[in-house]
């Protein structure tokens, strides 16, 4: 068989929020295949077996039979080349460790192109792993060389691109507590700056520090003078100890304060810098000279014996902890100790460059503190131990193993403490100890630092004992629970709005209505964006970057959205759930080929994204003049709000018949009717007469009463601000 023609990758898009495909972020391909529609897998001859050969793991995938070995099973029942793709890049994505259990692909009107999507957590690492799975599947295609040393370089390119672009596992870890508890988050910048919530009531987090981590209490913690006189002030043990300028002046101070001594710069951190249990003058002026190259100022301090302990304080109270142990090499006779370090120390899984690894990497070389161990004990980095000799490398850094369940009462007050007195609402306490499940006082004991921004990965991946939520215990600080079940979710109103086209006027009138209850109002629309009814971009904000604009704002309380359908199918919709979601109408298909849509019918899977995120506790408001409209009550989680300009719409009977709720007109007034129940809107006058002076017709003015009323404002103030509403702004700026 003739080698096939490479698959062509026609559009590569990004959805970033919900979107027809799924309610999380997507990257959807379209394919172009070339020859290969022609040619099923159970039609290229050895491609079945070579594929599986790269990637045994497929076996895993369930695919649509809804069993292992069901996407095999598919291969050899014969399946299109873009379906074999998306599961290849979800197994290089799983295999890169980015679990993607989601992917779907499907075909167009045009013959041979296809749809392909999958779950993209982050784009460029969505990419990288696209281009990797189509050179992978080309190759098993046509059989040209390509084996496991291939698909293991793919996969490092691709965790290399997690590495450069996604969160770091401690910012990472609070985030997914943050989603399991269905708390939305938005990343600020290509770092771990993130913010948790939306508006108002969202709270900002930078790995492990906080938008109620206090600069002053950084500063604190960083002089580490300052924050020993301040404990010592509290009664908390301290080591006593001085700052010093010169090595003459350390030695001085190593002898008012007793052998043997630790030497530290005062503002370092990570322990780079520190040399401990130092008993002689040599000993403690070489180590100055380490210290004050990782610190402004260095410090002399008594050493407390013991073992290393970091204790996790958040939000007063200890959630995790953890003790260190010293490195040691064995020699062998032949090795030198930086040999010995890489092959016995290195070598180590946990060990690596960056916040990824528990351990760091260990570079004799370039330690001052590992070199001065090293001299004290007659020796240097290239030098060769004796066979069966032990070697201490690094007393201290090496803090991985859970001991959690072991820490004293007292000490776990006393450490709360220290974080108190600092002022910290997070803090990484690092305390030397005997035992830590021991009082402090009673073994001579002290807390060594108090650091703000502490590392979390000792306590997600310890290398000994059980991985600490931690990234629970920051979001429950964060959003703490105020009952047995739940808590404050980081959520304000938020309403949206789909539909073809007009809907800006509904989107307006209904941030008029919030405005009104007292809530400090954003909204996006066609019309610009309006941040509380003043007009801060006159340009088209119906689109999912002027929506996060609104989501980030401090200051919103309440936001209102107008959602097109180009705005679903390009980018999705700019926020993950909302109180209340609108359909208005299925119109809109022209103008839209470029998504495959030519036809109204085709609409129903577009705008039904705006129900599919009503919240359980929200409503949709449909338009139960179009029948279809009428079918997406069943997809709602939350309540459905029927209303129409007909009040026998059958939809509506039936509605309320079951006790629901729904809006009509009669009489040239708007009524408002729960199960059997019926009430006119209290404050607003004959519809023609305010039709007349407004230019809105009923179903806009229909949907927006529905929409606060399901957003609980009260039905007089809804009257009223209906008479109040203008659609024509009397000064510049403000909104219609």
């Amino acid at each position: 068989m003739s080698p096939q023609d490479d698959i062509k990758l026609l559009r590569i898009n990004y959805l970033r929020g919900p979107n027809i495909w799924t309610y999380r972020a997507v990257l959807e391909v379209w394919l172009d295949l070339g020859t290969l529609e022609d040619f099923p897998s159970n039609e290229l001859p050895g491609f079945n077996d070579r594929l599986v050969a790269l990637l045994p793991a497929l076996v895993e995938h369930h695919c649509g039979v809804g069993e292992r070995g069901g996407f095999i099973q598919r291969l050899l029942e014969g399946t299109w080349s873009g379906h074999v793709l998306e599961h290849v890049v979800i197994e290089l994505l799983n295999l890169s460790d980015m679990p993607t259990g989601f992917g779907q692909t499907r075909s167009t009107t045009q013959r041979g192109v296809y749809r392909m999507v999958f779950r993209a957590r982050d784009e460029q690492v969505a990419r990288t792993a696209l281009a990797e799975g189509h050179r992978l599947l080309m190759a098993a295609i046509n059989g040209t060389p390509y084996g496991k040393a291939d698909v293991q370089a793919s996969v490092e390119k691709i965790r290399a691109k997690v590495d450069d672009c996604y969160l770091g596992p401690s910012t990472a870890s609070i985030v997914a507590a943050a989603t399991d508890r269905r708390i939305p988050h938005i990343r600020l910048n290509d770092g771990n700056l993130v913010q948790l919530g939306y508006g108002a009531s969202q709270r900002r987090i930078w790995t492990a520090e906080t938008d109620l981590t206090s600069a002053i209490a950084e500063g604190i913690a960083h002089d580490k003078d300052l924050t020993k006189s301040l404990l010592a002030t509290c009664g908390v043990p301290v080591p006593e100890g001085q700052i010093v300028a010169t090595p003459e002046e350390a030695w001085e101070a190593a002898e008012d304060i007793g052998l043997p001594v630790v030497v530290k710069p005062t503002d370092g951190n990570h322990g780079r810098g520190v040399s401990l249990d130092l008993k002689t003058r040599a000993e403690v002026e070489a180590a100055f000279v380490v210290a004050a190259r990782h610190g402004s100022e260095v410090m002399v301090e008594r050493f407390v014996r013991g073992h290393e302990y970091r204790l996790l304080v958040v939000g007063g109270r200890v959630v995790a902890a953890a003790r260190g142990e010293a490195a040691w090499v064995t020699g062998d006779g032949s090795a030198t100790v930086s040999q010995l370090v890489d092959a016995q120390l290195n070598t180590d899984p946990r060990r690596g460059v960056g916040e990824d690894f528990p351990l760091g990497r260990i570079n004799t070389a370039t330690d001052g503190a590992i070199i001065l161990d090293l001299q004290r004990q007659g020796l240097a980095p290239d030098a060769i131990p004796a066979a069966g000799r032990e070697v201490l490398i690094q007393r201290n850094g090496n803090v991985a193993i859970d001991c959690t369940d072991a820490v004293h009462p007292e000490v776990d007050h006393i450490v709360s403490l220290a974080a108190r007195v600092v002022g910290l609402d997070i803090a990484g306490v690092d305390v030397v100890a005997q035992d830590i499940s021991r009082p402090l006082h009673a073994q001579g004991g002290a807390i060594v630092e108090v650091n703000a921004g502490p590392g979390l990965l000792m306590h997600l991946k310890p290398a000994e004992g059980a991985p600490r939520p931690v990234g629970r215990a920051i979001c429950d600080h964060l959003f703490p629970h105020t009952d047995a079940d739940t808590g404050p979710d980081g959520r304000i109103p938020i309403v949206g709005i789909a539909g073809s086209g007009g809907n800006h006027r509904i989107a307006k009138l209904v941030a008029w209505l919030l405005h009104l209850s007292g809530r400090h109002t954003g909204l996006a629309c066609q019309a610009g964006l309006f941040l509380d009814q003043r007009c801060v971009d006159a340009s088209d904000c119906a689109n999912w970057e002027a929506g996060q604009r609104l989501l980030i704002n401090r200051a919103v309380q309440a936001a209102v959205f107008e959602n097109g359908a180009d705005t679903i199918l390009r980018t999705g919709l700019p926020y993950d759930k909302c109180q209340v979601g609108v359909v208005t109408d299925l119109g809109g298909a022209q103008g839209l080929a470029e998504f495959d849509i030519t036809e109204n019918d085709q609409m129903y899977k577009v705008m039904r994204s705006q129900v599919d995120v009503v919240l359980p506790g929200g409503a949709a408001v449909l338009n139960a003049g179009d029948a279809r409209i009428a079918e997406m009550a069943e997809l709602c989680d939350g309540e459905v709000i029927f209303y129409s300009t007909d009040p026998k719409a059958a939809a509506i009977a039936a509605h309320c018949a079951q006790g629901g709720r729904a809006l009509y007109v009669r009489q040239d007034q708007v009524v408002l009717a729960t199960g059997a129940s019926e009430a006119f809107l209290p404050g607003l006058g004959k519809l023609s007469a305010w039709r007349e002076r407004r230019g809105l017709s009923e179903d806009a003015l229909l949907a927006a009463v529905g929409a606060a009323w399901a957003l609980g404002i009260s039905l007089n103030l809804i009257g009223a601000g209906m008479e109040a509403f203008e659609t024509t702004p009397k000064t510049a700026g403000s909104a219609e």
